[in-house]
């Protein structure tokens, strides 16, 4: 029998779409893809696969995940099986580079950037790109990891000299020119089957820690869960009628790069200037803020892939 296979290497990740499956009564299998043995010469099951696959897989201890699940989608790709984000939205997900050349190819104005390897590169990336005050982030991220803000390359110097600074994991620190917002929220886009489903204002006078999650947290700058947002004023606020001119460049954008599930995220200048800054392919959905907005990112996911399963049985 044919069934969803979810490639992931998360398990808090996957409980929302799971208990969505099971409440559509949907056959699903869990792979988790952080370290395992794959037969090239065997043949995939039948079935739809949708790739969650995170960049920030190793600070789970989970470091070769993206290498071992880049290999999974050769092989199910080399056999024509259905895959929901695959081998094109992986290299995204892992690279910001990769992600800002896309964005910029379809005419989409990302923050300047400048990557550099190793520490003098870093510094002398900062005086390239000419800015006063400028972010450091990792080409392969996630939960905000490498991300600091700037306003003087002295102040650069001496982060790159001293304990906090944090080595990306794959060598690569982006130098970014910082996008000051009148208000501080960025909006994420949320996009499955590759229409818009909503945008969610998201809360920075915290922090740089943007995921929408209930289980992220990182050094005290989280998401919150049901039971810690009564604490805090929300962080998330799904926003209502909702339907921005970018939305249709971001439809196409994801068309183009074969992505069917994401969250796309962008910031306004004080001029009014909107920079696209982060396309997130391992979306995440926070439950407090699609409560209050009657809005379920899980379920409508997994209705999509309940209907691309029918499709395939069809």
């Amino acid at each position: 029998m044919s069934k969803i296979y979810i490639l992931h290497e998360n398990d808090e990740w996957t409980d929302h779409l799971t208990q969505r499956l099971e409440e559509l009564n949907l056959p699903f299998e869990l792979w988790h893809l952080d370290a395992g043995t794959l037969d090239l010469t065997s043949v995939p099951p039948e079935g739809i696969f949708y790739n969650r696959i995170s960049a920030s897989s190793h600070t789970r201890d989970h470091r070769y995940a993206p290498e071992f699940t880049e290999a999974v989608l050769a092989w199910l790709e080399r056999h024509d099986r259905t895959v929901v984000n695959g081998s094109r939205a992986l290299r995204l997900e892992v690279s910001k580079v990769n992600q800002y050349m896309a964005l910029n190819q379809a005419g989409i104005q990302t923050p300047g950037t400048i990557s550099a390897v190793g520490k003098e590169n870093i510094l002398e990336a900062a005086h390239q790109l000419g800015v006063n005050s400028f972010i450091t982030k990792h080409n392969r991220a996630g939960k905000g990891q490498g991300v600091q803000l700037f306003h003087s390359k002295e102040a650069l110097r001496e982060y790159l000299d001293g304990d906090s600074f944090e080595e990306p994991v794959d060598g690569i620190t982006l130098i970014q020119q910082y996008i000051e917002a009148p208000e501080p929220y960025i909006v994420r886009h949320e996009f499955i089957g590759g229409e818009f489903v909503y945008g969610v204002k998201v809360d920075t006078s915290e922090g740089f820690e943007l995921c929408p999650a209930d289980a992220c947290s990182i050094e005290d700058l989280y998401c919150p869960t049901d039971a810690e947002s009564q604490k805090t004023k929300a962080k998330f606020e799904v926003l209502e009628n909702y339907h921005p001119s970018i939305v249709d460049q971001y439809k196409e954008f994801l068309k183009r790069q074969n992505i069917q599930v994401a969250g796309i995220e962008a910031i306004k200048d004080k001029d009014g200037n909107l920079y696209t800054y982060d396309v997130n392919t391992n979306t995440n959905y926070n439950s407090d803020a699609e409560e209050k907005a009657g809005i379920y990112g899980m379920l409508e996911l997994a209705e999509y892939l309940g209907g691309l399963l029918e499709k395939a049985e069809g």
